[in-house]
């Protein structure tokens, strides 16, 4: 399965990264740091729709996304309309890196969340130090009790966690978790295949109190107001449909009129 072909690739290059900077060095940056955090859970639990606008240059399934608009005006664009800012920090499948990471920090005021594959406490210390206000956890490839070990690092270190989940099984683990943001990506990590199925199948599991976060599949406004019928969901993970867009400021805010009107 490519997710366990991506998790080797990350071992690999996390043991490069700690003879760079030692595990003992990271841990007092991450630490060290004063930057306060922006909290993510905040934009995405306020009324109406949330959304996280996402900036990566390729994935596994879509190959490489060739973007109409560059970084800077990405992000000013963001900037004016979205809630939160995803960027990608894995090199090999998303051409992803933490300068990246860095650079959007420094133009951007929203809050930003690391996504990339971790399961080391090294990725949480570095992603504190280059300024993320939150990580990605993916049920999928952490054991229950790994989890709740790199989630409560995270939050004793003031970031929010978005927990990731597939199916019945990881949803429940993150439930039983504890977690305040869950992730229901619609995408079948075995073939690639998308349905907002999955959005509403699992988000009939989730607490009331839990902030629930539709991840993969939202093309156009049909599946907008197709999510906005499913109980619970609170904001939406977009990438390719904006990292396609001319406008996705304008994309961003036609698709937040068109979720809060769904009545």
């Amino acid at each position: 399965m490519i997710l366990d072909e991506i998790v080797e690739k990350k071992k690999v290059r996390l043991v490069a990264a700690k003879e760079k900077v030692s595990e003992t060095e990271m841990k007092v940056l991450g630490e060290a740091t004063t930057r306060p955090v922006i909290s993510f859970y905040d934009a995405l639990a306020k009324p109406g729709l949330s959304i996280i606008g996402e900036f990566k240059q390729a994935s596994p399934s879509l190959g490489n996304i060739e973007s109409k608009i560059d970084l800077d005006e990405r992000i000013r664009q963001y900037n004016g309309a979205v809630d939160a800012i995803s960027c990608l920090t894995e090199e090999d499948y998303f051409h992803g890196n933490v300068d990246y990471f860095k650079y959007i920090r420094s133009i951007s005021e929203l809050p930003m969340i690391r996504k990339d594959f971790i399961f080391d406490e090294y990725q949480i210390y570095e992603a504190r130090a280059i300024g993320a206000d939150a990580i990605l956890l993916i049920v999928a490839i952490l054991s229950p009790m790994r989890l709740k070990e790199l989630y409560d690092l995270a939050t004793s270190l003031g970031m929010d966690v978005l927990v990731e989940t597939h199916d019945e099984e990881e949803m429940q683990i993150a439930i039983d978790a504890g977690v305040s943001i869950i992730g229901i990506n619609n995408r079948n990590l075995k073939d690639f295949s998308i349905t907002l199925e999955t959005a509403k199948r699992l988000s009939k599991m989730a607490p009331d109190d839990r902030v629930l976060i539709s991840e993969s599949g939202v093309m156009g406004e049909e599946d907008i107001k197709f999510l906005a019928g499913c109980d619970g969901v609170n904001g939406l993970l977009i990438g390719r449909a904006f990292m396609e867009a001319e406008n996705p400021k304008e994309l961003a805010l036609s698709w937040k009129q068109a979720f809060d009107s769904k009545e």
